[in-house]
């Protein structure tokens, strides 16, 4: 049998103010309106929420054509391209745009860099739908690097006029690496100081908190959420054992063998109920204390979004 073990928990955890704020605005919007609600994407990445809204009756869309003129179409948090929204705009559908505003903002750097002038390079994740979104906030070419490889051999029409954005979900420490490979290329090069947003980088900072006093990590999130992903990674470059859990459902009970304390957070995109399934299945299976960490209190929130 399992010796007994302390539960911790990181903080901050689990829900962020833009992801807030998209789920607010699908509920509100099948609150006022009696026509049908859709969603192009999912929301946010994460399956349960995903369920659940969809079980209030949002109904989630790959392609605007799947929606009939004069219907609600909200956009995700990740964000779309000029041509999703003029695409939306001709099929005269009444949009609702849920991007996150820290999304919004990296949108604009882009448009205005590229307006200057300047080749633009996103520091991403290809095929990630926020990445797809800010390309697609312009008209031209825009380089998507996703590591130092692909930083050494990019290409741009003028080394002297380069600019670069980042992916708002990334790792600290990944965007330095590749940074510095576009610096020494391109000693010129403008962009922000970090565009990754505010919850994600309290949350992997809480993480390398908790994986001090841990011997294991659980992280719970979906598997296709970005955050998620990088939090799991930042768990395990402390060199703790970190597991991407959807739920309870997904721990295996020989993690927790001969463990004295366990690291628990969650996702930007994951419920809070998430954790406590998780806790609750820890204290039928050895868990004796739950402890909260100090951390950062996130007192931001961002109004839903409206019809356009």
């Amino acid at each position: 049998m399992n010796r007994s073990f302390d539960i911790l928990l990181a903080s901050p955890r689990g829900f962020c103010a833009g992801v807030e704020r998209a789920i607010e605005t699908v509920k509100l919007c099948l609150e006022k309106h009696d026509r049908p609600v859709y969603v192009l994407h999912e929301i946010v990445h994460n399956m349960h929420v995903i369920k659940e809204l969809a079980d209030s009756g949002a109904i989630f869309v790959e392609h605007l054509n799947d929606i009939k003129k004069g219907e609600v179409c909200i956009f995700s948090a990740h964000g779309v391209s000029t041509a999703v929204e003029k695409y939306a705009s001709d099929l005269g559908l009444r949009t609702v745009d849920a991007t996150c505003p820290l999304v919004g903002s990296v949108h604009r750097m882009v448009e205005k860099y590229y307006s200057l002038g300047y080749d633009v390079i996103i520091i991403g994740h290809h095929n990630h739908p926020e990445v797809e979104g800010t390309a697609g906030r312009v008209e031209g070419t825009v380089h998507i690097v996703a590591d130092e490889t692909e930083a050494e051999k990019i290409e741009v029409s003028d080394p002297a006029r380069v600019a670069y954005v980042t992916q708002t979900t990334l790792c600290k420490n990944d965007v330095q690496g590749i940074l510095s490979v576009l610096k020494t290329r391109f000693p010129a090069i403008l962009g922000p100081r970090s565009n990754i947003c505010f919850a994600t980088q309290n949350r992997q900072n809480a993480v390398k908190k908790l994986a001090e006093s841990s011997d294991i990590l659980l992280v719970v999130g979906s598997k296709n959420s970005s955050n998620s992903n990088r939090l799991k990674e930042v768990g395990r470059k402390c060199g703790v054992k970190t597991y991407l859990i959807d739920d309870k459902n997904d721990i295996q009970a020989e993690w927790i063998k001969d463990v004295r304390k366990v690291g628990i957070t969650a996702g930007a995109s994951a419920p809070e109920r998430l954790v406590d399934g998780v806790i609750d299945w820890m204290l039928q299976h050895g868990g004796k204390k739950v402890i909260e960490m100090d951390g950062i209190e996130e007192r931001i929130h961002f109004k839903p979004a409206v019809l356009s």
